[in-house]
């Protein structure tokens, strides 16, 4: 009797995992031609050259993950806010931000938000998605970037309504504060 209880368990475990991968095929395949488009306008957008032939892009890859990464571009002149303050991994940030899927379509904003101020959206960088963190802490208050983020370090295969799995993004974000200021381990 335990042996064929033993055996059912087996299959049931084996029937779970086969249905859990077939609903990943699913989602793959489902949002193919999605991926692909997204995949498209990303290496479009690495290609993209400044007016002078330099890259219109900067590129940030953390040290902590090496194969992933995001783009980042500055509207604002950097020297202006050199020696302004960074965020740092566990900062709490204030900013200011539009988010877009890669056909332009606005899925979100900060400028709804009431509380903390106005238009601003506060939280711990921590707490956001990966290529958030990557793309901040490269900012300093004053900083306003167009950051683009690819799906595997944005919300990857997620369906977040708005937000279609494998959704690289684009974000328009101001830094605006680091209300609670920690200060960075010594020699760094």
């Amino acid at each position: 009797m335990r042996y064929i209880i033993g055996i059912i368990a087996i299959l049931a475990v084996a029937l779970g995992t086969s249905s859990c991968d077939n609903d990943e095929k699913t989602t793959w395949e489902e949002y193919a031609q999605w991926r692909e488009s997204n995949e498209a306008w990303l290496k479009e957008q690495q290609a993209l050259k400044n007016p002078d032939g330099t890259p219109y892009y900067k590129v940030i890859v953390p040290d902590w993950n090496p194969g992933s990464f995001v783009l980042i571009h500055y509207f604002n002149d950097r020297s202006e806010t050199e020696g302004n303050l960074s965020p740092l991994y566990t900062s709490t940030i204030d900013t200011r931000y539009t988010l877009y899927l890669y056909n332009d379509t606005r899925v979100d904003s900060s400028a709804y938000n009431t509380d903390p101020a106005p238009g601003i959206f506060r939280t711990r960088l921590n707490n956001t998605v990966q290529g958030w963190a990557m793309a901040l802490t490269d900012m300093r208050c004053g900083d306003t970037a167009q950051v683009v983020l690819p799906y595997g370090v944005a919300y990857g295969s997620q369906n977040l309504g708005d937000i279609p799995p494998y959704s690289n993004l684009r974000f328009n974000i101001r830094l605006v504060d680091i209300p609670y200021y920690e200060k960075p381990p010594y020699g760094k």
